[in-house]
């Protein structure tokens, strides 16, 4: 998965269209929720609004990643079909199993096609066609080609909506948004309110253990984009959710100085950084093992090329192997890996 989505780029891209689900989930005064009585509103960046007045038979996940909350909101039933599947064994047992049973419309992205003609009534999408971060997304539909197919496009607006925030993301709050959305729309609220709690919980827990480290006491950290391409790297801004996993982890983003989602930049500028500790951003690549290899070859390369061999956190080892989408994209995981990047950067303080 070579590319990430920004809401205010997708909609230049696809000719300024308004696209739903960048935004919060409304319910009227009742509360109601997609599977009861009242009828669900989904807000989009720009505040336009897809209504769901029942929730949704078939849905479409565009990636692992909407897939895996949809499993943990127990509605991995209603999904059939999804484009980069989670490689077998890359989920917890319980989830492995059940996504290894949804059909696989495509290993990378979704044909328009296959898409449109999916049946679905719902395509849940964490990117969307753009050029840049490695690659583009293909040939997306547009949203009058979805509306005439019948299927309502939403987005995981914490990825999607990233570039358009007002200041710096220092917390999860968008991505719990993301599931409470998710659990009104298909109608499990109650679980979704049950993996908020978990976040909330884990990241507690860690804010309680390391949350008054002064700042200048705060390791450097480097997230390291390996598949985005080792030519210029592409590094996490102050909007993109990495950002608030990193900070709530107790380190400081090397490049938490740059407003935006993402930015291409030069080795020099890592070297100026000079980072305390480097994230090995992989994506999945279908398994255990060939995820590790990859790990393997990002270390490899930090290692051997002039620009990066002599950072410190090379001629420490200080390396975390953690994947990108588990910290780049929403999930209930983006509280894992600030449990991950903590135990690591300040040992003996996170159990």
């Amino acid at each position: 998965m070579r590319s990430r989505v920004r809401c205010g780029t997708a909609a230049a891209v696809l000719g300024g269209l308004l696209l739903a689900g960048c935004g919060d989930a409304e319910t009227d005064s009742a509360g109601g929720s997609a599977a009861g009585a009242e009828p669900v509103t989904v807000t989009d960046c720009t505040g336009a609004k897809t209504t769901f007045s029942a929730a949704p038979e078939k849905i479409v996940t565009s990636n692992a990643s909407s897939l895996e909350l949809l499993l943990r909101l127990g509605a991995g039933d209603k999904v059939i079909g999804t484009g980069f599947p989670p490689g077998k064994g890359t989920l917890p047992a319980a989830l492995d199993t059940q996504a290894q049973k949804v059909p696989v419309l495509s290993d990378t992205v979704i044909p328009k096609e296959k898409l449109l003609g999916s049946g679905a009534d719902v395509y849940i999408d964490t990117f969307a066609s753009m050029d840049g971060m490695g690659g583009g997304m293909g040939d997306a539909p547009t949203e009058e080609e979805f509306k005439a197919a019948g299927i309502k496009h939403i987005y995981l607006k914490s990825t999607a909506c990233a570039a358009m925030a007002k200041g710096p993301v220092t917390d999860l709050a968008a991505v719990e948004d993301d599931i409470t959305s998710l659990g009104q729309v298909t109608g499990t609220s109650a679980e979704a309110k049950k993996l908020v709690a978990g976040m909330r919980a884990k990241v507690d827990a860690v804010q309680k253990a390391v949350g008054d480290t002064p700042e200048d006491e705060r390791p450097t950290y480097f997230f390291f984009d390996y598949d985005a391409g080792t030519k210029q790297p592409f590094v996490v801004c102050n909007r993109q959710v990495a950002h608030a996993v990193i900070t709530l982890a107790g380190a400081r983003n090397a490049f938490g100085d740059c407003d935006g989602d993402f930015k291409q930049v030069g080795w020099e500028d890592v070297i100026a950084k000079n980072p305390d500790w480097i994230q090995l951003g992989v994506r999945d690549r279908g398994s255990a093992d060939a995820n590790e290899k990859a790990f393997d070859e990002a270390e490899k390369w930090l290692k051997a090329n002039s620009a990066t061999k002599g950072l410190t956190a090379v001629k420490e080892d200080h390396f975390l192997r953690i994947g990108s989408e588990q910290t780049t994209i929403a999930g209930v995981e983006n509280a894992d890996t600030v449990e991950q990047i903590a135990q690591a950067v300040h040992p003996g303080k996170v159990d």
